[in-house]
């Protein structure tokens, strides 16, 4: 259908855990070759199943290590599902991690340009919108400063900046907002809700279910990579709420 953005069916992701300590990287390799390493199947997402139809505000909610932001990843096109499908229909413009596409040892200067390649972005068009990035990000004084030194909130207003700098078809944002300060979580919280207006699809993850109620229409609580409840925004953030109360 031509108004879905993002389809997931039947998506399971698995990752391999170790299940022997292993004291060397010599070990390792020798087991390696050997085929004697024992793994042990880890299911990050299990059979993760729903439809986002194209400027809606979806939002993923649920305790740490839920698979959240695994399947994030895997809407991201960063990892593969195990098993069932993933349709995305647009651009996507994903703030999935802290420093994602930035070279620490380079200045800010620097990884807005760099950062702006890995977003597709030409040269040509990040130096026409650059004095708007950092008008945004409010970063003027640290233009030429090593990313390295910068806080983990000035990361984020940096990447938020320039990631936000286009209107993409899908924006993806996990918990990227929670180390800013209170002021510029406002700001970014408005941005969004302006390219929401102009019909960018949101999938976002926050811990922070006053964020999440106030962004967001519908939401999917998953669990231990179980998915528990898909619906409208304040009834499923009720019911993840229950529980946490126990």
């Amino acid at each position: 259908m031509n108004d879905i953005a993002i389809d997931v069916k039947d998506v399971t992701i698995r990752f391999n855990l170790a299940s022997e300590k292993i004291d060397n990287l010599k070990e390792y390799f020798v087991k390696l070759i050997k085929h004697e390493l024992l793994f042990q199947e880890f299911l990050a997402v299990r059979d993760a199943s729903f439809t986002i139809r194209k400027g809606e505000a979806w939002a993923l909610v649920g305790s740490n290590g839920s698979g959240k932001s695994t399947l994030l990843k895997a809407i991201s096109g960063i990892l593969k599902p195990y098993k069932g499908e993933i349709i995305v229909n647009g651009t996507i413009s994903p703030l999935l991690e802290l420093g994602a596409g930035f070279d620490m040892n380079l200045t800010a200067r620097e990884n807005i340009f760099l950062n702006g390649t890995v977003l597709g972005h030409s040269k040509k068009y990040m130096q026409e919108h650059f004095d708007e990035i950092v008008e945004f990000s409010e970063l003027h004084k640290f233009l030429d400063s090593p990313v390295k030194n910068f806080s983990s909130g000035m990361r984020a207003r940096l990447g938020f900046s320039i990631a936000t700098i286009v209107r993409p078809d899908i924006l993806i944002v996990d918990e990227i907002l929670a180390v800013g300060d209170y002021s510029f979580q406002q700001k970014c919280l408005k941005r969004m809700d302006e390219m929401m207006g102009g019909g960018t699809t949101l999938l976002f993850v926050s811990h922070s279910i006053d964020q999440v109620r106030k962004l967001c229409d519908h939401a999917v609580w998953i669990n231990k990579g179980q998915i528990m409840q898909i619906g409208e925004v304040n009834e499923v953030c009720d019911a993840y709420m229950a529980t946490q109360k126990k």
